[in-house]
């Protein structure tokens, strides 16, 4: 849920933001000067979306449990106790490290369709436009299915 809210965040934010680069041929002024664009722009947004998604999706579910323990207790008064017991009891080790891995290879994918369609943008404003829509589309498909090939492997090598 948290690279599905990234990938459209994020994507459409990094696919606008070096489209309208590309549209003003910022990028070629970069190539111009003897800068290669992809290690001044892509490799760091790459590294960011790799080292944040997991941290993210780590407080995205601090934050779930957190919501559900608040509703257990004040709307179905359901003793804290026995909500985290629950809560230990359903979860399994490798669910943890399923959750833990899964979101460096999302972050990949999200950041990565981000900058390849906004590396490929043309056709002025509308173009930005639709390589936003695009990236946004992209994105959240290739998660997924990156989703779901991660997690037939994880469950392959985990359980």
């Amino acid at each position: 849920l948290t690279a599905l809210m990234l990938a459209g965040r994020v994507g459409s934010g990094i696919a606008a933001e070096l489209g309208s680069m590309m549209v003003t041929e910022q990028i070629s002024a970069l190539r111009a000067l003897g800068t290669d664009p992809i290690r001044k722009l892509v490799v760091p947004r790459v590294l960011a979306g790799v080292i944040m998604c997991p941290i993210l999706t780590v407080i995205s579910n601090a934050v779930g449990l957190t919501g559900g323990w608040l509703i257990a207790l004040t709307q179905l008064r359901v003793p804290t106790g026995v909500y985290w017991s629950s809560v230990v009891e359903g979860l399994y080790i490798q669910d943890v490290w399923m959750g833990l891995i899964k979101p460096f290879f999302l972050g990949f994918v999200i950041v990565t369709i981000g900058c390849h369609v906004g590396l490929r943008t043309s056709g002025g404003t509308q173009g930005v436009g639709r390589a936003t829509t695009n990236a946004v589309v992209a994105a959240s498909v290739l998660v997924l299915i990156v989703d779901f090939f991660v997690t037939r492997l994880l469950i392959s090598i985990l359980f």
